[in-house]
């Protein structure tokens, strides 16, 4: 028996030997993972998100986009100059002078340092009260009839002062001067202390502004602002002077125009005005002198003026 159990004992040393082989492989793998420096260490490490694990770069580095053309922006257009000069003018005429421009594209007013200064509107108040005629009737669902439409021209064209009377009053009279003033934003502006129409005070600036809100459709409303502007480029006569006349003929049956003028015996002075609307633009010029120089010369200087601001094209 004894024999017997050495036999056994003797067949299981290989496989213990085997056994202790297999446990010390086990142990150097081990100390190879846990080993600074080690390519062992260095997987392990990558594999269980080890953030001292050197990082394969090329693969986890963002895609390289410096041989793709860059994306480009197109350039805001940049706006046409207006024909007139940002300046300050100092001419040789009688009197007070003041003028200004808007930028119907921009809202910007340029001007002269006293564009905020007021004058008596005199017919160039007559713009208006047609306006506010043709905007109040579409606005009552009612349209104009064609007699109605004819004083509406005369005014414009002729300057009739009958027929802007009786407009006036069918408007509310200094109502109408109100909603001027709320309508087109003026900032200077004043109702006349008799309530007329004729010494209603504007500056150049809210001139200026008047010509913006006839321009785009404020005043006398969507359907009837095409039939005014058309109107004012018609203007005939004695109103027929001022700002549109500095320009070249051809280009004058564009612009639209009503002008005043009138002389002020109480004042002893004579008050002419312009208004106009060109393509981006409207222009208020202002002028104010003593009353035995007569209206020609006012007239010419609404032109000598526009004339002195404008760019010059050499």
């Amino acid at each position: 028996m004894a024999g017997s159990r050495r036999a056994h004992g003797g067949d299981a040393s290989p496989l213990r030997l085997i056994v202790i082989a297999v446990v010390l492989i086990g142990l150097v793998l081990v100390s190879l993972r846990l080993m600074p420096g080690s390519p062992l260490a260095s997987a392990a490490a990558a594999k269980w998100g080890d953030p001292s694990a050197p990082v394969d770069r090329a693969a986890t580095a963002p895609p390289d986009r410096s041989s793709r053309p860059s994306p480009t922006t197109s350039p805001s257009p940049s706006l046409e100059p207006l024909p007139f000069a940002d300046k300050q003018i100092d001419l040789d005429i009688e009197g007070w002078y003041a003028w200004s421009v808007l930028d119907t594209r921009t809202g910007k007013i340029i001007g002269s340092k006293n564009m905020d200064e007021t004058n008596t509107t005199a017919s160039l108040i007559k713009a208006w009260i047609v306006a506010d005629y043709l905007r109040l009737a579409d606005k009552a669902g009612q349209t104009p009839s064609d007699a109605k439409l004819a004083d509406a021209t005369r005014i414009i064209r002729d300057s009739d002062n009958t027929r802007a009377e009786q407009f006036y009053n069918s408007v509310g009279r200094s109502a109408s001067i109100k909603r001027l003033i709320s309508i087109c934003k003026t900032t200077d502006s004043s109702v006349a202390a008799d309530g007329g129409w004729s010494r209603t005070a504007l500056s150049p600036r809210d001139t200026a502004r008047l010509g913006a809100c006839i321009s785009d459709g404020r005043a006398a409303g969507p359907e009837w602002t095409k039939w005014l502007i058309n109107e004012m480029r018609l203007v005939r006569g004695a109103g027929d002077f001022g700002i549109r006349k500095a320009f070249p003929e051809a280009e004058r049956k564009k612009i639209a125009i009503k002008n005043g003028w009138i002389d002020r015996t109480k004042e002893q002075e004579m008050h002419i005005n312009c208004l106009a609307i060109g393509d981006n633009w409207t222009m208020g010029v202002m002028v104010r002198y003593p009353i035995n120089m007569g209206y020609e010369y006012g007239m010419k200087n609404c032109q000598k003026i526009t004339e002195a601001v404008l760019r010059s094209t050499t």
